[in-house]
């Protein structure tokens, strides 16, 4: 039966639907949890006396909630799929983040900010989307996840002005009661069009057919679904630790930028409108160079094999374009951020506005290549339990990133240092991102 649903499969494959349902899931649980936050920072802590280290106290400690609702809902996605998830999640999200409008201290804020809407946001957000999309392609993950990742960008291009804009309108709990309205509305339908596998419904990843099998075209499917490996054997493989290093060295980058942005501009000298739109001039090209990102991963993500593996399915089927790539991209953030502390240092307001584009392009192809480089190293199969074995770590690496930050700024009186250091972490995931090798 399942082999004639294959023949009969749909002209529109129905994994395309899953990669838009993941654009706009992704685009509320960042934009809400990240995106707007350096909006929030200065109002907020202006009108509840709050120093810069105790607002960023919710987003270090996000982290590591994100990385224990990831552990333990990952071999769950696996099981059962992302929808139960994500409809929970969108829901508890929207709760939250109305929850916010009405608090008065400092512990309320921690646990609504940094428990409740975090944990919540990570019911419908990377994991869930990212794994979904994993297991429906395969030759085209690249592309599917770049696309779908487009959504997280977009969250910086519409919610930080927007959020800029309600705040300085109506002010700060009005704007948290806009965003809960915002999430139940661009986030809830698509929550309600995921689905687990492409088997479930007689379905091959990337549309293939029974036609296209007999002619030999799903091999690569095929051979990254028989060599997945288990959680447990990931967790025994030394590639696996190198990648929670070199990936937590990358990603700290965006977290920091996001959240310290607008006061950083601000402590400079220019409007809270420029420095928020700096986050959309960042945001603009992180969102259009994500497909291109996925294109340059697909087209030169060849597999490589060793000799009988490819009848076996066996071996290292690893993409020969996405370490480098992915070099590249943590290399261009690096340098797109010590540029942008020279801009700021100089007065130059040209030279921000082109270290912030050059940041975005680095941010682009942060989330694909990640995405791919663990689905190709561990295979389809298990990919959830795996990667949410690893959100423990590497969120935990870099949670501590954003509070390091405003703590500098507390006792040093500005962020030039601390942005730097950020910058130099990002040079040197690119170097360790080189030198991992795919698990055999």
């Amino acid at each position: 039966m399942a082999a004639s649903s294959v023949a009969a499969a749909p002209r529109l494959y129905f994994g395309y639907w899953l990669i838009v349902g993941a654009f706009a899931t992704q685009f509320v649980s960042h934009g809400v949890t990240n995106y707007v936050a350096g909006a929030f920072l200065a109002p907020m802590t202006a009108d509840l006396g709050w120093t810069r280290a105790e607002f960023t106290i919710p987003r270090s400690l996000g982290g590591f909630v994100m990385a224990l609702t990831g552990f333990f809902i990952g071999a769950w996605v696996d099981r059962f799929g992302g929808r139960p998830f994500m409809i929970a999640g969108v829901v508890l999200s929207a709760a939250s983040l109305w929850a916010l409008s009405t608090v008065q201290t400092l512990a309320g804020w921690i646990v609504l900010n940094g428990v409740a809407l975090t944990a919540s946001a990570a019911m419908f957000g990377n994991l869930v989307a990212n794994v979904t999309l994993a297991k429906w392609f395969v030759e085209l993950r690249g592309r599917a996840v770049a696309l779908a990742a487009m959504g997280v960008s977009f969250g910086g291009i519409a919610l930080t002005p927007a959020a800029t804009w309600a705040i300085d309108a109506w002010g700060w709990r009005a704007a948290w009661q806009g965003l809960a309205v915002t999430a139940l509305v661009c986030a809830l339908p698509f929550a309600l069009l995921m689905r687990r596998a492409p088997e479930d419904f007689g379905l091959r990843p990337d549309g293939h057919t029974d036609v296209d099998a007999a002619a030999g075209r799903t091999r690569l499917a095929e051979a990254d679904y028989a060599r997945s490996m288990t959680r447990r054997q990931a967790l025994g493989n030394a590639s696996f630790y190198l990648l929670i290093l070199a990936f937590g060295l990358f990603v700290i980058n965006i977290g920091v930028m996001l959240l310290q942005t607008v006061p950083y501009l601000t402590d400079a000298g220019h409007s809270r409108a420029t420095a928020a739109f700096m986050m959309v001039v960042a945001s603009i090209p992180a969102m259009l160079t994500k497909p291109v990102w996925g294109h340059l991963i697909d087209r030169l993500g060849t597999p490589m094999r060793g000799k009988g593996d490819a009848a076996q399915g066996q071996g290292t089927a690893t993409r020969l374009g996405a370490k480098p790539l992915a070099a590249i991209g943590s290399a261009l953030t690096g340098i797109a951020t010590a540029a942008i502390v020279l801009g700021v240092a100089s007065g130059s307001l040209v030279g921000i506005y082109a270290a912030f584009f050059l940041l975005g392009v680095g941010w682009g192809g942060m989330i694909p290549l990640q995405e791919v480089i663990w689905a190709s190293f561990f295979g389809r199969r298990h990919l959830g339990a795996v990667r949410s074995a690893a959100l423990p770590f590497s969120l935990a690496f870099g949670a501590g990133a954003p509070l390091a930050v405003s703590y500098y700024h507390d006792i040093v009186g500005d962020y030039h240092g601390a942005l730097l250091s950020v910058a130099a972490a990002n040079l040197i995931a690119a170097l360790l991102i080189l030198a991992i090798r795919a698990p055999r």
